[in-house]
């Protein structure tokens, strides 16, 4: 089992702070060359929303049921592959329950959790305490929010994180029903599907940076996971993770027959049995558009 409590703590952060370091001279070109397409070109629009006009702020027809027969295909899928920690959560955005999977306790978040950071950040914005202008780094804020969801900077990231500051970050977690220590980093399954649901209705933020979170959270830097599962007729708005023996992704699907959270944290020996699990997130992704699109 993941146990949450082995003392971790810091680790993640300190991470990030090692990684940053031994990657500067590379991660400064990658900033450079994502900094000239951001000046170049406006923000990617969001696509496939079917009959919303607007992003979170419309309503679908009820979502397809989350039947027993798909909680049975998932279950056998995580059951074939108990030699890795496998938690799914699944869940339709407009309401229910969320459906528990394998492992409920947290794991490290890894990257998926950026996109809480982003929506911390931006509601210091809608506050008026802060702006998309504002300069952090060597960029504006709102460019290193793209830089870190899009192409999961690691040094946008804790400048953001920075920004925001860490315990106001676990507050502004609390306020949305969600237990958080940026300095140990772990999110349950459960709790990362309320934040993406949450984002996609509108409950977060305002309708121009939902939209605009949501824009960044396609055509990312890592498309092989639930991305590359799905069937055509399907747009995905996500967010992966991949530190160390962690290996995520966290995904808003929205089909014809309405919106859903997936959600699929897992945990292996480490970075030898990515290929692997890499496959059971896609299994999992599979059994999921078959049975709801």
């Amino acid at each position: 089992m993941h146990d949450p409590s082995q003392p971790r703590a810091r680790r993640t952060i300190a991470a990030l702070r090692r990684r940053s370091a031994l990657v500067a001279a590379a991660g400064f070109l990658a900033v450079v060359l994502i900094a000239a397409a951001y000046v170049l070109a406006p923000a990617r629009p969001v696509q496939g929303a079917a009959s919303r006009t607007s992003i979170g702020i419309d309503t679908f027809a009820s979502s397809a049921p989350i039947d027993a027969g798909l909680d049975a295909a998932i279950d056998a899928i995580i059951g074939a592959n108990s030699q890795y920690q496998v938690g799914v959560a699944l869940m339709a955005t407009d309401g229910g329950d969320v459906h528990q999977y394998g492992v409920e306790e947290p794991f490290e978040a890894a990257s998926t959790a950026k996109i809480l950071t982003a929506a911390a950040y931006y509601h210091l914005v809608e506050e008026g305490s802060a702006s998309l202008d504002d300069r952090l780094g060597a960029f504006a804020s709102e460019f290193q929010i793209q830089a870190m969801v899009q192409d999961s900077n690691n040094e946008s990231w804790s400048l953001l994180m920075d920004a925001v500051g860490l315990s106001e970050l676990s507050e502004y977690a609390a306020s949305i029903d969600v237990t958080y220590d940026p300095e140990v980093n772990t999110l349950s399954t459960a709790e990362m599907a309320h934040i993406l649901a949450e984002l996609f209705e509108g409950r977060l933020l305002d309708q121009e940076h939902t939209e605009q979170l949501l824009s960044y959270m396609q055509d990312t830097n890592y498309e092989n996971l639930i991305p590359a599962a799905v069937p055509d007729g399907v747009t995905v708005f996500h967010k992966y993770g991949l530190l160390d023996d962690e290996l995520h992704d966290a995904a808003i699907l929205s089909m014809s027959s309405g919106s859903y959270v997936l959600v699929v944290f897992t945990k292996g020996a480490d970075l030898s049995d990515i290929p692997e699990r890499t496959v059971v997130i896609q299994e999992i992704t599979k059994a999921v558009t078959a049975a709801l699109s």
